[in-house]
């Protein structure tokens, strides 16, 4: 039997596997590690001094649940959950279904040179941040040079106050986001279809089979396992939201903020408008164990079935 080696030897032996992975493991311990322990804020009447963050924690009054007893009694807790939970699950099964048709219609592509055109077209979105989305959106939108207002107008109709008007929010703000992560969300699916074995088909054209029996029966039954894996861990992310869609696409618009409220806006705008750190940590706490909570359950049930895809 081989003798293990000391634990300062391996270590001596992996040395240049341990510097490259070094730049990595730093910034996860200074940006990651160490903030989790300002969380105990979430305990905390915080009050900030002049001597310091430290000092301010240290000497800050330990209110224990306090903050979040008065998030959960607060309107604005149905209102974050509701928003951030309805959209999320709106965005998980329209891009589910979005991505799979897409990746599937793509692989069936023969033209390489279209393939190319409808994949950039279709990527280019998610390469755009929302602040330029932002104005964009606000050229279509504007009550007084909008683009869509403007051929309101001229079919006779009024405009639209669209900043002002909640009840359009929803829509916009799905299609948003679905219509910038399409193009990326469907290129595991098109990878995926593109690895099938062609003998598979092979023999679906011998048997007589149309191109949609060709698909039904070949590419989604391949593809499925992968959309099932993805779809159970994209639950993890529930709880949060990209704060540029809900905050920047509505140009913090107050007339909208119940129908764009969520966990990341709220948050940060408790921060900045009331100064409540102890309730925006408080807030932010809940979202991030509530999301941990999600990603461990739906880690359980990826090991039920598929052991050899699980994260953990």
């Amino acid at each position: 039997m081989k003798k293990k080696k000391p634990f300062l030897q391996q270590l001596w032996d992996n040395r240049a596997f341990l510097m490259l992975v070094t730049p990595g493991t730093l910034f996860l311990i200074v940006f990651f590690y160490i903030p989790v322990l300002a969380n105990v804020v979430a305990f905390q009447n915080f009050q900030y001094s002049d001597q310091g963050f430290i000092y301010s924690i240290l000497h800050s009054p330990w209110v224990g649940f306090d903050n979040f007893k008065f998030f959960f009694k607060s309107a604005d807790f149905w209102l974050v959950l509701r928003n951030t939970v309805g959209y999320n699950m709106t965005f998980l099964l329209l891009n589910f279904f979005f991505a799979i048709f897409f990746g599937v219609v793509m692989s069936q592509l023969r033209n390489q040179r279209l393939l190319k055109t409808y994949q950039t077209a279709m990527l280019f979105p998610y390469f755009l941040s929302w602040a330029i989305l932002a104005y964009f959106v606000y050229a279509f939108l504007s009550t007084d040079k909008g683009i869509l207002n403007h051929m309101i107008q001229t079919f006779g109709g009024r405009p639209i106050d669209f900043y002002n008007s909640p009840w359009v929010w929803p829509f916009i703000i799905v299609f948003l986001g679905v219509w910038k992560g399409i193009g990326y969300n469907s290129i595991l699916y098109f990878a995926t279809a593109m690895g099938i074995d062609p003998s598979y088909y092979d023999a679906a054209m011998i048997d007589g089979a149309s191109k949609w029996q060709q698909i039904k029966n070949v590419t989604l039954p391949h593809i499925m396992p992968i959309a099932t894996l993805m779809l159970i861990l994209n639950i993890g992310g529930i709880f949060r939201s990209d704060f540029g869609l809900f905050y920047l696409i509505p140009r913090n618009s107050g007339a909208l903020i119940n129908v764009t409220q969520t966990f990341d806006t709220y948050i940060y705008r408790a921060l900045t408008t009331s100064n409540d750190i102890g309730m925006s940590t408080a807030a932010g706490l809940l979202q991030s164990v509530v999301g941990a909570l999600l990603i461990i359950l739906s880690n359980w049930v990826v090991r039920r079935k598929q052991p050899e895809s699980a994260l953990f």
